[in-house]
């Protein structure tokens, strides 16, 4: 029987093949001939991994063997599709593929160097300074707004410039307020769910408990409402609420942060103008009027035509449209791209990826052995779950779209490098909590 890192050995194989047939595919189509270069790429891309995986194999070798295989099989899918974006779509996109893999090599030394920083248990460390690193993820959110630095771009205060590098400082942020709510929780679950005042059946915590709780998070997502960013507020918000109900166990309060989110959407939706601009295009997409807007329901529609255009089996990379007619086909609609020219099916595919990447995730945090290490690891889940949902139901018009990228596909250098720092966490949970236990007489 294989041990689990020869089976994350094999599970690395699909991952080089789908950059391998992908490029092939894309070559045959664009210059009718089958070329080395294709080759070259899948083999790059599976160095890349086999380095990772040699490290993964010496410092964290009880960790979970198909997380990373997972991300891996994202991650190709994210650059054969960056590529075929940069052959088919305007020039601005041009050179998207060569950076995202330049930035998927940054992500794995960052990935490379936290699990080794961290190793045998020292990421329960990062429990001594939670308060500095809520504050630190809070501060990141607010830097989009600062002059000089900040940029807005559709809207939204997203990204922070220094110099020719530019990086999306909620990516950061989503890290630390998971760290920050799995450790306060840890201390603190008991008396969230024994102590307090019981109105209308439900037990309200005490202030003196809950109090920090909801200042970090709610500064949080006062900082996200402040640069617009709607979709990260979700996402902190469900993880919130998420890892809440893990740490107590009481179904009450995701049940009064749900209902209390709904009056807060509703109120957001009919008060704020961005924000029901955003609900008009997502009820409208294909009103004329909101259509040809400046901005407007295009975007979306363009990307429902794209999906709808892609069929079963889609129309292949070399043959679509959708990078030259979808606005921001490198990260906001880079799943709308991937429906066309790999169809239902592809799109399916990888969602199913997604599932069983959070799956994995959440099957770490029920083998964990201590609270913090379960808090974190099921909250880590949660971001990428979320993220997920968020992106995929606002392109495919489930709910209001919103510039959330789609992890480890989506074009972005501070989105690939903090989703392997993300990655690492779980492993280094995973190892600890897959670690023989030593008996001692």
């Amino acid at each position: 029987m294989l041990g689990p890192r020869n089976r994350e050995l094999l599970g690395l194989i699909p991952s080089a093949l789908l950059v391998t047939a992908g490029f092939t595919a894309i070559f045959i189509q664009t210059q009718n001939k089958v070329s080395a270069t294709s080759l070259t790429y899948g083999g790059a891309f599976l160095a890349l991994c086999l380095a990772t995986h040699i490290v993964i194999r010496r410092v964290t070798p009880h960790a979970d063997p198909y997380l990373f295989p997972l991300a891996a099989v994202l991650a190709s899918v994210g650059i054969v599709e960056l590529y075929a974006i940069s052959i088919n779509g305007a020039s601005a996109y041009a050179g998207v593929a060569r950076q995202q893999g330049e930035w998927l090599a940054v992500g794995l030394v960052c990935f490379t160097v936290t699990i080794v920083a961290l190793r045998d248990g020292r990421y329960m460390q990062l429990e001594n300074y939670r308060y500095l690193i809520a504050i630190a993820g809070v501060v990141a959110l607010f830097l989009p707004r600062l002059p000089v630095i900040g940029q807005q771009v559709n809207g939204a205060y997203l990204s922070v410039h220094v110099g020719s590098l530019s990086f999306e400082p909620s990516e950061f942020a989503k890290i630390a307020i998971v760290v920050f709510l799995a450790s306060y929780l840890r201390d603190n679950r008991q008396l969230l769910v024994t102590a307090g005042n019981r109105i209308l059946g439900i037990t309200l915590p005490p202030m003196k408990q809950f109090g920090p709780l909801l200042l970090v998070w709610g500064s949080a997502m006062a900082m996200l409402l402040v640069t617009r960013e709607i979709g990260t507020s979700l996402m902190f918000f469900g993880a919130f609420l998420a890892i809440l109900y893990v740490a107590t166990g009481r179904l009450s309060f995701p049940i009064v942060g749900l209902i209390l989110f709904a009056a807060g959407a509703y109120y957001l939706g009919t008060h704020v103008s961005h924000i029901y601009a955003r609900v008009l295009d997502w009820e409208h997409p294909f009103e004329p009027s909101l259509y040809h807007a400046g901005g407007g329901s295009f975007q979306l529609a363009q990307g429902l035509f794209s999906q709808a255009d892609g069929g079963i089996v889609g129309i292949g990379f070399a043959q679509s449209l959708a990078p030259s007619l979808v606005p921001i086909p490198q990260s906001d609609m880079i799943y709308s791209v991937i429906t066309n020219e790999t169809g239902l099916l592809g799109a399916t595919g990888l969602l199913v990826v997604y599932v069983l990447f959070v799956a994995r995730g959440l099957k770490i945090a029920t083998l964990a052995r201590d609270s913090f290490s379960k808090l974190l690891a099921t909250g880590l889940a949660f971001i990428v779950a979320l993220q997920v949902f968020v992106i995929v139901g606002g392109v495919t018009d489930l709910i209001p779209l919103t510039g959330v990228t789609l992890p480890f596909v989506a074009y972005g250098g501070s989105s690939v490098v903090m989703n392997f720092v993300l990655l690492a966490l779980l492993l280094l949970v995973s190892d600890r909590a897959r670690q023989p236990i030593e008996y001692g007489f």
